[in-house]
């Protein structure tokens, strides 16, 4: 795992895009509520209710609600990913990190680093994922996660041990569920990365960018 740093400061600089506070993002600019027609405001009112208790100007949401179709679609997929996989908070906000700094999308870690603390990941470890290092100290399933989701997106592929030290601990069920997050988390950080949605404020850390 020792060229995981490498293979992420080279996908990093690709991947990475300008970013402005969500107050000042310009594009997908937030609907006004009398705006929204019918099937929009039906979507808006699902997402203020517990337990997502989001508001749909805010990102990713004020760019779904321009194509509410897909917007009921993602919703529903996220329900699960979130709340109701086999996996818990601690490994599936991993996974959401994991993918955070793969592109590295501040808006999605500013978000979601509280509640991987939250649901008791370790702080060291997540501040290894930020600096783009595998962590030391990781648990048995942390590591059997970071290792699959780390080989997926830098070989494109998944060895023998890294799939059997995941099968060990997840089964077939949660293997899917972690390719699952990070497949999600994939479309959310390409939605904030286009809408060049960075950090709201600096309760969190930034991503670095990695260099070569």
């Amino acid at each position: 795992m020792k060229r995981l740093l490498t293979f992420i400061t080279v996908t990093a600089s690709l991947a990475f895009a300008p970013s402005v506070r969500a107050d000042e993002i310009t594009r997908f600019l937030p609907m006004k509520a009398e705006q929204l027609n019918p099937e929009q405001k039906k979507w808006a009112d699902m997402i203020s209710a517990p337990p997502r208790n989001a508001k749909f100007v805010n990102p990713p949401y004020r760019a779904y609600i321009y194509n509410p179709d897909l917007a009921n679609r993602l919703t529903a997929l996220s329900e699960y990913l979130r709340w109701n996989t086999s996996l818990p908070p601690r490994l599936s906000e991993l996974a959401i990190l994991i993918t955070a700094r793969q592109w590295t999308a501040q808006y999605e870690w500013y978000a979601h680093y509280p509640l991987a603390l939250k649901g008791g990941l370790d702080p060291k470890i997540a501040d290894a994922v930020a600096a783009g290092k595998r962590p030391d100290g990781m648990k048995e399933d942390e590591a059997a996660l970071y290792d699959l989701a780390s080989e997926l997106y830098r070989d494109k592929k998944v060895s023998d041990p890294v799939y059997k030290a995941a099968l060990g601990q997840f089964g077939e069920r949660g293997i899917m569920d972690i390719i699952g997050i990070i497949g999600y988390y994939d479309l959310v950080s390409m939605t904030l990365i286009t809408m060049q949605a960075g950090m709201p404020d600096d309760k969190v850390k930034p991503l670095p960018a990695l260099t070569r």
